[in-house]
C-alpha cells in the first residue's frame, strides 16, 4: 500500500499559527490513522479472499485426487494404449498403473484375486464365456476398440490358392471360433448351420467343398509362432499377438476380419461388478473413448486396431 505523508517545516511561524497547524496535523493524522486502518481492513479483506481462492483451490485439487488404478492388459495394443492415455488420466487425478500380460487366463485371475482394480485385453464374448466358465462376477465397463483376426500364410498368397485339405490352424480359444468360421464362410469358403452366428463351432461347419483341416489345438499368444515356423497352410491370429510378433495385419495377412461397428468383438474394460461405478473407472473409461485416444489408434495402427463406436 503506498502511503503519502505531508511535512510542514516553515520557520518563524507564530505559536498560534503552530498551535493550528498542529491541530490540523492532529486532524490529518487521525484522518491518516483512519484512512491506514481502512487499509488495513481493506487489506485484510483481500487477504481473506485469497486465503479463501486458496482454500477452494487446495479443495478442488483434492477432489481430483482419485488415486492409483491398477490395470492388467496385454503388451499390444491395449498396454500400448494405456501408456498413450496415462498423462490424460493423471491430468484427471488418477494414477494409472499398468501391468503386462502375455496370455488370457492370468488377466482374469489377478482381476478375480483384487490384485487389478480393471483389466483391458478381451472381448465381450470371452468375457461373458469367462464369466460362465468361472463363476467370475465381473462387469463390462466400457467397449474401447476391435481387433480384426487375420489369415496368414507363408505358402500362399490369397484364400484363393488355398489347396484342397489345407490345413487351417486357429485358437483354441472357443470364444474365437465362431468369430473364425464367420470369416470364413463371408469368404465363400465353408457353409455354417443355419443360426450358428457367434458361437458357432466346427461341428457346425455344414459345407466345406475343399475339406479343410481345421485345427484348433494352439493358445492364441503361440499363433505367430506357429505361422513363422511354418506350421499349416494357414493360421489365424488374434491382431493383438500379431502386432506383438512385428506382423502388420494389413500388409502380412491374405485376409482380414472386417473392423466394422457391426463386430461384435469389441474389447472392454473389465472389472468387478460394483466398481464400473468407481471415479477412477469412469474417468479411465471417459479418457480411452476420447478423441484424442482415438486419433492415437487410427493414426498408430492404421486400421489393424479400430476404435469402437
Amino acid at each position: 500500500m503506498k502511503r503519502i505523508f505531508k511535512t510542514l517545516s516553515v520557520a518563524g511561524l507564530s505559536v498560534g499559527l503552530l498551535a493550528a497547524c498542529g491541530e490540523g496535523d492532529n486532524n490529518n493524522n487521525n484522518n491518516q490513522a483512519a484512512n491506514d486502518g481502512n487499509a488495513g481492513n481493506n487489506s485484510g479483506e483481500v487477504n481473506n479472499d485469497a486465503a479463501e481462492n486458496d482454500n477452494e483451490g487446495n479443495n478442488e485439487e483434492a477432489a481430483e485426487d482419485l488415486g492409483e488404478l491398477v490395470v492388467g492388459a496385454t503388451n499390444v495394443p491395449h498396454a500400448e494404449i494405456l501408456e498413450f492415455a496415462q498423462p490424460l488420466l493423471e491430468e484427471e487425478g488418477v494414477e494409472l498403473d499398468i501391468v503386462t500380460f502375455n496370455d488370457y487366463i492370468l488377466p482374469n485371475e489377478a482381476l478375480d484375486a483384487g490384485e487389478l482394480d480393471a483389466n483391458y485385453f478381451q472381448h465381450i464374448p470371452y468375457l461373458e464365456m469367462q464369466i460362465e466358465e468361472n463363476g467370475y462376477d465381473f462387469v463390462n465397463a466400457g467397449g474401447i476398440h476391435i481387433e480384426p483376426i487375420g489369415i496368414y500364410s507363408q505358402e500362399y498368397s490369397s484364400l484363393d490358392e488355398l489347396p484342397e485339405g489345407a490345413q487351417i490352424i486357429m485358437s483354441d480359444s472357443v470364444a474365437d471360433h465362431g468369430r473364425i468360421l464367420m470369416m470364413l464362410e463371408d469368404n465363400g469358403l465353408i457353409t455354417l448351420a443355419e443360426g450358428a452366428g457367434i458361437g458357432a463351432s466346427i461341428d457346425d461347419i455344414e459345407e466345406n467343398p475343399n475339406n479343410f483341416d481345421f485345427q484348433a489345438n494352439v493358445e492364441a499368444a503361440l499363433l505367430p509362432t506357429a505361422y513363422e515356423n511354418g506350421e499349416g497352410d494357414a493360421v489365424l491370429i488374434n491382431s493383438n499377438y500379431a502386432l506383438d510378433a512385428g506382423l502388420n495385419p494389413l500388409e502380412d495377412a491374405i485376409a482380414l476380419e472386417s473392423g466394422d461397428q457391426d463386430n461384435p468383438y469389441v474389447n472392454v474394460i473389465a472389472v468387478n461388478s460394483g466398481d464400473e461405478e468407481d471415479p477412477r473407472v469412469v474417468k479411465l473409461v471417459e479418457v480411452l473413448q476420447s478423441e484424442e485416444v482415438r486419433d492415437f489408434i487410427v493414426e498408430e495402427y492404421d486400421g489393424a486396431v479400430v476404435p469402437a463406436e
